[in-house]
């Protein structure tokens, strides 16, 4: 798929998929950068959901075609026929619940595996609160990620500002 570029508008659109463990708050972070709303009700997602963003950088727009996916959990595998075409891959994980890293290290795998071209943000959500740091940084070996909050919004906008700038 690639970036399309509108021959009318000179607008690019990009496939850009939310991937992470059930609850990490992937709704969520695209409630809060789309429609700049949180709620503390929470429906699963089943299947996968569409949302449009077009976000202005450096005096280009980019679409972006955000793919919330649902939770990967034993027995609920994201099928990789969602992954395909995808430019971008923001792999969300919940830093009050360190084994979601793990989930979130493998779906990023089989993100590049499935969409080689796709480039990869790690978002750690749910900033907000309180979590065992020493779990967290163990857990991390390494991982760089981005600290985001959906509840406050801290982070949300700059991430996607970041994955935009990345794909421009």
């Amino acid at each position: 798929m690639g970036i399309l570029t509108s021959k009318a508008t000179g607008i690019r659109r990009a496939k850009v998929v939310l991937l992470g463990a059930p609850a990490v708050g992937k709704t969520s972070l695209i409630a809060r950068y789309v429609h700049s709303v949180f709620s503390e009700r929470h429906k699963s997602t089943l299947g996968v959901k569409v949302d449009r963003k077009s976000v202005h950088v450096d005096d280009e727009t980019l679409a972006m075609l955000i793919w919330d996916m649902h939770g990967e959990a034993e027995g609920l595998e994201v099928p990789s026929s969602y992954f395909s075409g995808a430019m971008a891959g923001l792999v969300v994980f919940d830093r009050t619940r360190p084994e979601t890293v793990a989930v979130a290290r493998s779906l990023g795998e089989r993100l590049v595996a499935a969409s080689p071209d796709a480039q990869l943000f790690y978002a750690a959500n749910k900033s907000d609160l309180d979590c065992d740091e020493a779990g967290m940084r163990a857990e991390l070996k390494g991982l760089e990620a981005h600290a985001t909050s959906a509840k406050s919004g801290d982070g949300v906008h700059d991430l996607f500002t970041t994955v935009a700038r990345a794909l421009l």
